[in-house]
This record gives structure tokens, C-alpha cells and sequence, in this order.
């Protein structure tokens, strides 16, 4: 594994003169890519990383192409991509495209758009993808151990023309829990865990190891592409004497926007990419914490100033926003409207839940699911026969009401396709935001609305990995 963080080189030189040197470095190639295409050759397979950092022990983990994250995959906006995955754990597994608007057969889902890879096998997905943006993969087989093991990484769709920034990072946070002697820890599918907030680790890694410091240049523009690669811990992130500026949400761009409060919350699963602009003092160093827990705030990594001389005096002169993706705006007034609930969890009482004969896939939990949609459960990961909830024609446009009425939080992701996010609790929200996995508070009444064009039976689930895999999943389906 690369004891790196960043490994950044640079990929263009000079773009254009003007307000400055326009730079943009990039992540080189990795293991499996076939340069100047976009095909690549994955393989999952055990692994050795160094999670916690240099004088503790390794940790055996489950990896694509040998490291922490995987591969990343780098593909250009309607082009057609191949990416074969090939299977070398002792389980059968598959490869979800998070957040990539594709053809369901290429979506990953056990069963339901695909046969598993089985151990020794290996599947070609074949897609165009047509947004420009930060995405990911992970399996959909065995994923709360599959994903809590370290199969993960990121996959950058590049834009048609380049984004003006001085420097293009990918930060891709997961969190682990260890033991003393370095080891995962076992106990995935805990039932107590399940029903509250999922398996929180104790370490949490950047790019695949603790960080102690990122290195800037005073006078830089940086695009930060942030993942959270992590089974169900929340992020709030603040930048310690900056103002990190949204550009877009989970892949899709936004109106520029400083993030309220000064904090970007992260859920599992999503992604928000911001520029910083880098105005302070060369040889200096900044906090990037996360506080979201109540009393368990902790510094992620630093921001530290080389010794160079300042890039710019100002801030560079060049548009914050980033361009949009072929989106298909919802007709609201014609629109179909439905409501989701959420229930379940601890103290909710529902014990007695029926999963409607959807018990597939509940390993190590009990038979009893714990968390349900509109009062159904689906359990595991996906499989055959899999009823959907709801059913749209396609075309038309869909508006949901999604209504959390559990004591927990749930980052729900909806699978090929992006939700315009309308309101929440009756207020609107701002900034254009469109998201295919939407974080949702205790209580929370969230109204969001899409087209159905993208025809398949579609997962509806919490990214939260034991809540999915104890009932709180769903199928909607576009004919």
C-alpha cells in the first residue's frame, strides 16, 4: 500500500494564461487501468494495509487491486466504459457503481440486476456514464463485512473541459474498528447495533491511513472531492481558518455555497466537493475536524502551509461554479406524489414486524428485521423475486415524501437515479441541490422528486449497513 496520502502528480501542464497558472494534478494511474481508456481490470482479493500508520502492526483486509481504497477510476463523460471485476475472495461478491446513472444490469445487486461473481469469477459492467463527477464503487454482496473489510474506492468522472483549480484531491474517509493487535474486529451484524447506529469504528483513515497533515501551497485554489467510504459513521467537517465554498453533492453540481454553520456533513455514502481557496500564511497548519458526535470530536488531518512562496496574492479570479449534468428537471405540478416511511429501530417496538417473506440474506442477525419501509421489511443485500414497493411509468415525473419516523438518523440512497431535493420539514432548500443518497435526521420529513427514465427494479435503501441489512431497504420499480 502507498504510504502516500495524496500521491498527487501532475497531469496538464499549463492551461491557459490569465489570472494566474491554471494547474490541475490528478491521482496517476493505478493497478488495473489500461492507460488513455476507459477500461479497467479490478480485482478483490485479501490484502496487508498499514490502517492506523507507521509503527503500528498491519491489518488484513479485503482489497481492490491490493490497496486502500481501491483503484481509482477514472472515466470521461459519455464515453462508454468497461471495468471487469475479478473475484478472489473465498464469497461470492459484485461491484455497485454509487451513484451512477447506468443500465440496471450494470447496477451490482445480487440476483435482482445480476447472478453473483462467484469466487474464482469474475463480470464485465459495460456503461456510458452520462455525469460528470465524483462517484464510487463497493460491493452489494455480503456489504456490511465486504465494505467494513476495505472494498472501496472511487471512481472521478471528468468534465468535458477542465475545472479552473490549481490542484484536483480526492479525499476518500472510512472508518475502522480495530483491534489493539491491529486486526478488524469481529461482530459484524450485531443486532444491538443494527436497531441504533450501526457499527461505529474506533480509527478513521484518509486514503487509507490515519493523517497527521495534508500539504498545501499558500495562494492555491484546490477542488477536494470528499467520500465517505464508512459503514455508518456521520461526518461534520470543519476547516479551521478557511471557507470551503460547495460546488456539488453527491456527483451532481450545485449552486455555489458555504456550507451552514461552517460545517460539511457527510454522511455514509455521500459526497460533497468544495473549493478552498488557500489565503493563509506559508509554514502554517489548520485543524480538519470532525465534530458531529456530541462530545467525540477529533482532528482528522491538518492543513499544513509549505515554505513556498504564495502561488497568488488573491484568490483566483475564476468562476465557483462547476457545469451541470444532463439532468431531466421534474414537472412538479403534474408530478405523482408518494410517501416513504421509516420505521423501526431500538425502542420502537417492532419486534413483531412482518418482513413479508423478504428474510434473504439476514446472516447473523436473528430472523427478526428490525427496520421497515411503509411497514415491510427486505433484509440482506438484494436477490431474485424481490416485490417492488412502488411502480412508475416511465417518464413520468415522481415526487416523495420521505417521512423518517425512527429515533436514528439514515443516509438514503436511491440507485440509478438523482433526486432534486425539494424541502425539508417544510422549508425549502436552497442552492439547486440534486443527491442520490439524501441524509436524514430523526423526524425528518424530507420531499424530494425525479423523473423515472431509467427503467429496471431500482434498490431504496439506507446507507447505514446494518440498517439496510436488517430490513431497512426497499424496491422501486420504473416500467
Amino acid at each position: 500500500m502507498s504510504t502516500e496520502s495524496n500521491n498527487l502528480v501532475s497531469r496538464r501542464g499549463l492551461l491557459r494564461t490569465g489570472a494566474g497558472l491554471l494547474l490541475i494534478a490528478a491521482l496517476p494511474p493505478l493497478p488495473g487501468h489500461a492507460a488513455g481508456s476507459s477500461e479497467y481490470r479490478i480485482v478483490a482479493a485479501p490484502a496487508r494495509a498499514r490502517l492506523a500508520g507507521a509503527g503500528r502492526p498491519e491489518t488484513d483486509v479485503w482489497a481492490y487491486d491490493g490497496t486502500i481504497p481501491g483503484s481509482l477510476v477514472r472515466l470521461r463523460q459519455g464515453e462508454p466504459a468497461r471495468l471487469v471485476v475479478e473475484n478472489r475472495l473465498d464469497q461470492e461478491t459484485t461491484v455497485h457503481w454509487h451513484g451512477i446513472r447506468l443500465p440496471n444490469a450494470m447496477d451490482g445487486v445480487p440476483g435482482l440486476t445480476q447472478p453473483p461473481i462467484k469466487p474464482g469469477g469474475s463480470f464485465a459492467y459495460e456503461f456510458t456514464p452520462p455525469d460528470a463527477g465524483t462517484f464510487w464503487y463497493h460491493p452489494h454482496a455480503n456489504s456490511l463485512e465486504q465494505l467494513g473489510r476495505g472494498l472501496a474506492g472511487a471512481v472521478i468522472v471528468e468534465e468535458r473541459e477542465p475545472v479552473a483549480v490549481d490542484r484536483d484531491l480526492l479525499w476518500l474517509l472510512a472508518d475502522w474498528r480495530l483491534t489493539d493487535e491491529g486486526g478488524i474486529a469481529s461482530g459484524f451484524g450485531n443486532r444491538m447495533e443494527a436497531a441504533m447506529s450501526g457499527r461505529v469504528g474506533n480509527t478513521v483513515t484518509l486514503n487509507g491511513r490515519v493523517s497527521e497533515a495534508e500539504p498545501v501551497r499558500a495562494g492555491e485554489r484546490i477542488r477536494l472531492r470528499l467520500v465517505n467510504g464508512s459503514l455508518a459513521r456521520i461526518m461534520a467537517l470543519r476547516f479551521e481558518g478557511h471557507r470551503p465554498v460547495i460546488v456539488a453533492i453527491d456527483g451532481q453540481p450545485c449552486d455555489p455555497h458555504e456550507p451552514e454553520g461552517g460545517r460539511i456533513l457527510l454522511g455514509p455514502a455521500m459526497r460533497v466537493d468544495i473549493l478552498l481557496d488557500m489565503q493563509e500564511e506559508p509554514g502554517r497548519r489548520y485543524g480538519v475536524i470532525d465534530d458531529f458526535y456530541e462530545g467525540l470530536s477529533y482532528r482528522l488531518t491538518q492543513l499544513a502551509y509549505d515554505e513556498q512562496r504564495a502561488l497568488r496574492e488573491h484568490p483566483l479570479d475564476a468562476p465557483l461554479d462547476l457545469p451541470r449534468n444532463p439532468l431531466p428537471e421534474p414537472d412538479l405540478a403534474a408530478a405523482e406524489r408518494h410517501d416513504l416511511t421509516l420505521q423501526g429501530g431500538m425502542m420502537s417496538g417492532m419486534g413483531g414486524m412482518q418482513g413479508g417473506g423478504m428474510m434473504h440474506g439476514m446472516t447473523g442477525m436473528g430472523r427478526d428485521p428490525v427496520w421497515a419501509i411503509n411497514g415491510m421489511s427486505m433484509t440482506g443485500d438484494g436477490h431474485a423475486g424481490m416485490e417492488p414497493a412502488l411502480t412508475f411509468q416511465r417518464g413520468r415525473s415522481i415526487k416523495l415524501v420521505l417521512r423518517n419516523e425512527t429515533a436514528w438518523w439514515h443516509p438514503m440512497h436511491f440507485h440509478g437515479h438523482s433526486l432534486r431535493v425539494l424541502s425539508r420539514n417544510g422549508e425549502p432548500v436552497p442552492h439547486r441541490q440534486w443527491q442520490d443518497t439524501v441524509l436524514m435526521a430523526p423526524k425528518d420529513v424530507v420531499e424530494v422528486a425525479f423523473v423515472a427514465d431509467n427503467p429496471g427494479d431500482w434498490m431504496l435503501h439506507c446507507h447505514v449497513m446494518d440498517h439496510q441489512m436488517a430490513g431497512l431497504m426497499t424496491v422501486l420499480r420504473v416500467a
